[in-house]
Parts: structure tokens; sequence; C-alpha cells
């Protein structure tokens, strides 16, 4: 019996063929931008919401929106990173003063949690930069907690090391050492949540009083009505 010989692939095929390979490395390169890039926990990244249950429920609420909303007033208004010295896990003056202003956001909201993820840079071994970078996160959180933030709203998660940097290099690069801290949801005793009043705790105003103080002198309510 002669073998039945395979049919070869047409023109249009072969074009097919190269628009998908090409479409394959695009989206591979575009997921190793992104790891380059992205911080730990962006938006939330999904990872707050449990299983599939939850997470419906929290979209159908309105919830895991609010808290989305929450996380990028959070990173407009305050310093979010904090950076370190090389093998280093001391917290300098720059950092505390960032985090000192943190700490002025945190306490205004007391129905928000947050996490603090620590990275390194490069050089040195994957597990002893998680290890290094957790306790970046440690730093932060304890620092946090002496500004009068409860550790029961903070939590230091298992550091990401060296896997997330902002810079793509192998050597030492400061931007890479660094914690982030991020809002991560709600408390969930809090009796604000627990009435699902989100949107009256992002719109809060964050500082009593914000409005600069008038430079003027001598006005008072009356001066401000015009007679002829």
């Amino acid at each position: 019996m002669v073998g039945l010989m395979k049919k070869p692939m047409t023109r249009n095929a072969l074009v097919a063929l190269a628009a998908f390979t090409a479409l394959t490395a695009c989206s591979s390169n575009n997921q190793a931008m992104m790891r380059f890039e992205s911080e730990a926990g962006v938006l939330l990244g999904g990872r707050d919401f449990g299983n599939a249950t939850m997470n419906n429920t929290q979209i159908m609420s309105g919830e895991k929106s609010y808290a989305i909303d929450l996380a990028n007033r959070f990173a407009a208004e305050v310093i979010t990173t904090v950076h370190f010295a090389f093998n280093s896990s001391q917290l300098d003056a720059g950092a505390q003063d960032a985090l000192r202003e943190q700490a002025n956001w945190i306490r205004q909201f007391p129905e928000i949690t947050f996490r603090v993820f620590g990275h390194a840079d490069a050089p040195g071994s994957n597990s002893y930069n998680k290890s290094l970078g957790l306790r970046r996160a440690k730093a932060v959180v304890a620092f946090l907690a002496t500004q009068g933030i409860s550790q029961s709203r903070l939590e230091a998660v298992s550091s990401l090391g060296e896997t997330q940097p902002l810079v793509a290099t192998e050597g030492r690069e400061r931007r890479n050492r660094r914690a982030v801290t991020e809002v991560s949801g709600f408390v969930r005793s809090h009796q604000s949540v627990l009435d699902g009043k989100f949107a009256q705790i992002i719109y809060r105003d964050y500082v009593t009083g914000a409005g600069a103080e008038t430079t003027l002198t001598g006005i008072t309510g009356g001066d401000l009505s015009t007679s002829e």
C-alpha cells in the first residue's frame, strides 16, 4: 500500500502561522515588561478577594471598586515607596519622613487595611533577597506602629525579593531596594464597613480644616456684605 503524503501548507496557512507566532512573542515580551515595571499589588491585583464567590459578592456590593479607588487615592496623595541602603533594612531620615506622611493619611481612615511589600535588588541569592525584602517590609510596619497605627491593620507580606525590579539590572540599584505600602481592603468588623458606607469612607476629607488659612486680617463675615 502506498503511504499517504502529507498535504503541503498553503500560503495562507503559512501567513496565519507567522502572525500567530509574532503575537505570541509580543505577548511574552509584554508580560516580561510588566514584571519589570509593575509594583506589587497594583490596584489590589485581585489578591485580596479570595475565592470566586467572595469576589463576585464584593463586585456586586461595589466594595472591590471602592477599594481600588482608595488605593488610587492613597498612591496619589502620599509617597507610598521608601528606599534602603544596600543590604540594609534600616530606615533613613528620608524614609521616616515619608512614613510619617503615610501614617497621617492612614489615621484618617480607620476602616482601611494596608499591606507592605518588600523588595531587593539583584545581587545576592533569591532566598536571601526574599528574606531581606521581608525585613524591610517589617521595618515599615514597625515604624508605622510607632506613629499610632494599629498593627492589626498592617501586614508585612511575604517579600517579593528581587522578582519585581523597577529597573531591569543585575547590579546594585537603589530604586529596586524598596518597600511599598498599599491599600489592601477594609476592616471587616468596622461599623462603616458593616453598613456598606464605602463611598463615605472614600470621600471623607482626610485632613481637618485642610483649607489654607487666610493671610488677610481685619475681615469678618459682616465685612463681606455690600452696600451703596
